[in-house]
């Protein structure tokens, strides 16, 4: 699996959040620039780390005309959990049969401690405001995404 090339456009998809309402990518077009980060499951160490830099580091990125979605496997339940558990005040995107995971490449082969199986690669799309994928953050660190995210939109991104 591979990732979309950054210049094209972004695969179009619509996902459910945790309030179960519908939320299509296109809709940001021509409006918002788009942080869209793919992480493997609401409520672990890792993923919590990263949802709480990005929730405090929220007014920043509206400050940077963007907006952010974060798309996991969990269901819509796990999702409310997560988002009322950290106080999370972004978009969280359900994806359970990883379909637009797949659409990224963002679904594939993962090891950990000597066992394989399929699963998310932690990745971020920053998505310009004409649709097309501006920057891809493959290698991820929880602790620092929200910052290394920011500092690329700011320096490159802004108006």
């Amino acid at each position: 699996m591979s990732f979309p090339k950054i210049g094209a456009q972004a695969p179009a998809f619509t996902l459910v959040n945790q309030r179960g309402e519908k939320v299509a990518l296109k809709s940001f077009k021509g409006e918002k620039n788009v942080l869209l980060y793919f992480y493997p499951k609401a409520m672990t160490p890792g993923c919590t780390v990263q949802a709480c830099g990005i929730r405090d580091s929220f007014k920043d990125f509206a400050e940077c005309d963007t907006v952010v979605m974060a798309v996991s496997p969990d269901s819509v339940e796990r999702l409310i959990k997560f988002e009322d558990k950290q106080e999370l005040n972004f978009t969280l995107l359900s994806d359970e049969e990883h379909k637009v995971t797949e659409k990224y490449g963002c679904w594939d082969l993962k090891k950990f401690m000597g066992r394989e199986y399929m699963g998310v690669l932690r990745t971020s799309f920053i998505i310009g405001k004409d649709g097309k994928i501006k920057h891809i953050i493959d290698k991820v660190k929880t602790k620092t995404h929200h910052q290394d995210a920011l500092d690329w939109i700011t320096n490159h991104l802004a108006d």
